[in-house]
């Protein structure tokens, strides 16, 4: 953990306890002297470092060192039109699009998505904390939802989009917004409405699950 997420970070003093304490003691063996850095919620850019001052029973004293500003984030800025899968699918796959850099994902409801999928931005949310706290990162992925791709589009005409096609992505591809399908791809229609945009492959005979289209165009552009 490179980094704790606590909404008190930055006071003179904090008092751990409860699960964080039997992780940062019983797992992590922390002893006093030992520091450990903070950020808050309400200022996620700042990094708060603390040292730690007593070892009780079932607490752990900590006083602030210092407090400085720390930006740890991707130099690239990638946001991801994601038609709607399984939310479980998507779970698997966040803490490393999180690590990867992706700034923001919107997900859509497209025409072959299974409408019974409900999104839980606040399970999201949760998820991403976790891997920010792993990976050192400084900024929330943000999530937003789209009721279809005409919509999004409308807003973001310089889309890229993943398909079925002849172009091939070439390693020196760079762009900021991309939307990727969900499984079995686009609809007639939605193809006809994306026919104007540029649409990109990956030199592969491989079919990709949509998922794994995410990470993979993620690391391409972000890696």
């Amino acid at each position: 953990m490179i980094y704790i997420l606590d909404d008190d970070a930055g006071k003179e003093f904090l008092n751990v306890k409860g699960e964080l304490y039997k992780y940062l003691v019983k797992v992590r063996r922390h002893v006093e002297g030992n520091e450990l850095g903070f950020r808050s919620r309400k200022d996620i850019k700042t990094l708060h470092n603390y040292r730690v001052q007593s070892v009780e029973a079932r607490s752990l004293e900590l006083s602030l060192i210092s407090s400085h500003v720390k930006e740890v984030k991707s130099e690239k800025s990638l946001h991801v039109a994601w038609c709607a899968i399984d939310s479980k699918s998507i779970e698997k796959v966040l803490p490393s699009l999180c690590e990867i850099g992706v700034e923001k994902i919107s997900f859509i409801t497209c025409d072959r998505s299974q409408k019974n999928f409900k999104l839980d931005f606040k399970r999201f949310e949760r998820i991403v904390e976790a891997s920010m706290q792993q990976s050192g990162r400084s900024s929330f992925l943000e999530f937003d939802m789209y009721k279809n791709i005409k919509d999004f589009i409308d807003e973001f005409p310089d889309t890229k989009v993943f398909d079925f096609c002849d172009n091939t992505l070439e390693n020196s591809a760079d762009f900021e917004t991309v939307l990727i399908g969900c499984e079995g791809g686009f609809s007639v229609n939605e193809k006809e409405l994306l026919s104007s945009l540029e649409v990109f492959r990956f030199d592969t005979p491989m079919i990709l699950r949509s998922e794994s289209a995410v990470m993979a165009v993620a690391s391409k552009i972000l890696l």
